[in-house]
C-alpha cells in the first residue's frame, strides 16, 4: 500500500519537479548559463510533446514525466504571484510614487503604441479587426516572471522594465473585460462587469490598505517575538495568499493583491526579514511556471510549421525592441539603456496567454490562430534569457565603456562595495583626495554605468571570498559597505571581522538600531543615515525660523552624543562611537 502511495502521480510530479531544481540551478549556474533556460528546456523533455508522447509504450518514463500538466498550473501562478510580492518589498510606496511618470507615462505608451501597431498591421493581413485588436494587445505584453529576474529592479535598465511591466499587470483585467464586450453576444455584459470590478476592487484595495497599515506591523511583531522562523513564515503566506485571494473574489488579478502586500509590508521594519524567507518559495514556484513553458511546447508542431512560426517570431520581436527602445530614448534614456531595455522587452508574455485564451473564449479569433500564437509566445519566453544577453552586447557597441588604466591589488586601496548612489559618493571624496579605491558590485549595469563616468569599478560578489580575495582584502586600507541590504551589511562585517581581525570596516547603516547590531558584528565605524539626515533638516529649520545659531548647534550636539550614547549601549560598546568626525564632534 505505501509502495502505491508513492507511485501516485503527485507524488512522481513533485519528485521530477525537485530532481530538475537539483539539476538545472547548479550545472547552469556553474557555467554562468541562467537557470531560466534549462527550466524550460526540462519541461520540453518531461512533458506531453517530450517522454510524455512514449509513456504509453514505456510506461516506465512515467516515473520521469509529468503526467497532468495542468495540475501544475495554480503552482506556476503561485510563482508569478510571489515574484509580484516580493517586487512589492523591494518597492515600498515612496518609490513607486516616484516612478510614477514612468509607470503610468512610459507604461501606457509602449502599450498603446506597440498594441495599437500590431493590431493595425494584423488587421491588414486579413483578420477581422476585433481579433486583430484582441492579438495585438497580447503580443504587446511581456514577461514579468522572466524579465525582472534577469534584469532586477535597481538598475537603469531594471528600472525601465519595471515602469512597464507594472503598467501591463494593472492593464490586464481592464483588456480581458474589454474583450469580453467585444464578443458576437455579449450585449454588453463586458462593460457592466469592469464598472462593477472596478468600485469593487477600488474598495477592496483601499481596505487593505488601510487595514495592512495597522495589522501588519503588529502581526509579524508577534511573529517575532516568537522567534519562530515557521511562524515568521506561515505569517508572510497568509498575507501573500489573502491579499490575492482578496482581489481576485471582486474579479481583478490575484497579482495585484500580491503587490499592494509587498508593498505594505515594505513600509514595515520586517520587510528584509520576510523578502529573506520568502525567496526560495519563489524560485522553486517560478521554476514550475518555466517548467510549464516548456510543456507547452510541440517541436512536431513547430517543425510543421516553421516558415510561418519563425517568420511571426522574427517581425514580432525586432518591431518590439525597436518600438520601446525608440520610446525610451524619447523619454530620456542613455542610448545603451534604451537598446538593452528594447530588446530584452521584445518578446511576448505568459500574460499573453491569458489574453489569447480570453479572446478565443469570447469568439473574437478562431482556437487554430490561438495556438498559432501560443507557440509563438512560448518560443519568445523561451528566448528571453538569449535576448538578454544580446541586449548587453548591442548596449557595449552602441556607447561603449570606456578603458581605465590598469591597477594593481598589490597597491593598498580602499575596496567600496556598492557601486550606487552612495558608493559614488564615497569614490568621488576618495578621488579628490588622490586616495587610490575600487568599487565592487554583483549588478552589471551598476559597474557599466560607473564605468562611463569615469569611476574605477568591477564586477563580483562580496559575499564571495574570492572577490575580495582578487581585490586584494588582505592590503586594502579599509572597505567601505554602502548597500541599502541590513541584513546582507551585517553578514558581511561579520565574515570580514573573523577574516581580518585588523582591517579598517565602515559601514553605512540604516539608523541606529542597524548601526549597534554594526558594532556588535565587528564594525570599525557605522554611520546610520537617517540619523544624520534628520539632524541637518532640524538644524536648518530651527535656523531658518529664527534660532540662534549656537544654541542650535548645542542641541544638535546634545542630540547626537544621546544616540551615540544609545548605539554604546544596545551594541555593548566600551566606548561612544563617532557619528561624525572629531572636528565636526567639537
Amino acid at each position: 500500500m505505501a509502495s502505491a502511495e508513492f507511485a501516485s502521480p503527485a507524488v512522481s510530479d513533485a519528485l521530477v519537479i525537485l530532481g530538475a531544481a537539483g539539476l538545472v540551478i547548479p550545472v547552469f549556474t556553474r557555467f554562468r548559463v541562467t537557470p531560466i533556460i534549462g527550466f524550460i528546456l526540462i519541461g520540453i523533455l518531461v512533458g506531453p510533446y517530450g517522454l510524455g508522447r512514449l509513456v504509453f509504450e514505456h510506461p516506465m518514463l512515467n516515473h520521469i514525466t509529468i503526467s497532468d500538466p495542468e495540475a501544475l498550473e495554480p503552482f506556476a501562478e503561485f510563482g508569478i504571484i510571489l515574484l509580484l510580492f516580493t517586487i512589492g518589498l523591494e518597492l515600498s510606496f515612496n518609490r513607486l510614487w516616484q516612478m510614477r511618470k514612468l509607470v503610468f507615462g512610459l507604461g501606457a505608451m509602449e502599450l498603446l503604441v506597440i498594441g495599437t501597431s500590431l493590431a493595425i498591421a494584423l488587421s491588414m493581413m486579413g483578420q477581422y479587426w476585433t481579433g486583430a485588436l484582441a492579438l495585438g494587445f497580447a503580443l504587446a505584453f511581456s514577461s514579468t516572471a522572466i524579465v525582472l529576474p534577469i534584469a532586477g529592479t535597481h538598475s537603469p535598465v531594471g528600472r525601465a522594465a519595471l515602469s512597464m511591466l507594472l503598467f501591463e499587470d494593472i492593464m490586464i483585467v481592464p483588456i480581458i473585460f474589454v474583450l469580453g464586450a467585444m464578443a458576437p453576444n455579449a450585449a454588453g455584459e463586458g462593460w457592466e462587469g469592469m464598472l462593477t470590478t472596478l468600485w469593487q476592487g477600488g474598495l477592496v484595495i483601499a481596505a487593505m490598505m488601510i487595514l495592512g497599515r495597522f495589522a501588519l506591523p503588529r502581526l509579524f511583531g508577534q511573529a517575532a517575538r516568537t522567534k519562530s522562523p515557521e511562524l515568521f513564515l506561515a505569517a508572510s503566506l497568509l498575507v501573500v495568499i489573502g491579499a490575492s485571494l482578496a482581489t481576485a473574489a471582486v474579479g481583478l488579478s490575484p497579482i495585484v493583491g500580491a503587490l499592494i502586500a509587498g508593498l505594505l509590508i515594505a513600509e514595515t521594519e520586517y520587510h528584509s526579514e520576510v523578502e529573506a524567507i520568502m525567496e526560495p518559495f519563489k524560485g522553486l514556484a517560478l521554476g514550475i511556471f518555466l517548467i510549464t513553458v516548456g510543456m507547452s511546447i510541440d517541436l512536431q508542431t513547430i517543425w510543421e510549421n516553421l516558415a510561418l512560426i519563425a517568420t511571426a517570431v522574427l517581425l514580432i520581436l525586432p518591431f518590439k525592441a525597436l518600438v520601446t527602445g525608440m520610446l525610451l530614448r524619447f523619454m530620456g534614456a542613455r542610448r545603451s539603456t534604451a537598446a538593452e531595455t528594447g530588446i530584452l522587452m521584445a518578446s511576448p508574455s505568459e500574460t499573453t496567454l491569458i489574453i489569447l485564451a480570453a479572446a478565443s473564449s469570447a469568439l473574437l479569433i478562431q482556437p487554430g490562430t490561438a495556438q498559432f500564437w501560443q507557440i509563438v509566445t512560448a518560443i519568445g519566453l523561451t528566448v528571453t534569457p538569449l535576448l538578454a544577453r544580446l541586449g548587453r552586447v548591442i548596449a557595449r557597441r552602441v556607447e561603449p565603456v570606456p578603458e581605465l588604466p590598469e591597477d594593481t591589488a598589490d597597491e593598498p586601496r580602499v575596496i567600496i562595495v556598492g557601486a550606487g548612489r552612495v558608493g559614488r559618493l564615497v569614490a568621488q571624496m576618495l578621488i579628490t583626495h588622490d586616495k587610490p579605491y575600487v568599487a565592487l558590485d554583483a549588478d552589471p549595469d551598476l559597474i557599466e554605468s560607473a564605468k562611463r563616468d569615469g569611476f574605477r569599478a568591477t564586477f563580483g560578489d562580496a559575499a564571495r571570498g574570492d572577490s575580495m580575495d582578487r581585490l586584494g582584502i588582505e592590503n586594502a586600507l579599509a572597505v567601505v559597505l554602502t548597500m541599502d541590504e541590513p541584513v546582507l551589511v551585517q553578514r558581511l562585517v561579520s565574515k570580514l571581522r573573523k577574516e581580518h581581525p585588523e582591517l579598517l570596516i565602515v559601514c553605512r547603516a540604516r539608523d541606529v538600531q542597524h548601526a549597534a547590531q554594526l558594532y556588535r558584528a565587528g564594525a570599525s565605524h557605522a554611520v546610520p543615515e537617517t540619523l544624520e539626515s534628520s539632524l541637518q533638516l532640524s538644524e536648518a529649520v530651527l535656523v531658518d525660523i529664527g534660532v540662534a545659531m549656537g544654541p542650535v548647534i548645542a542641541s544638535i550636539h546634545e542630540k547626537r552624543d544621546e544616540f551615540r550614547g544609545q548605539i554604546e549601549q544596545e551594541g555593548a560598546l566600551a566606548y561612544k562611537p563617532k557619528l561624525r568626525t572629531s572636528t565636526a564632534e567639537g
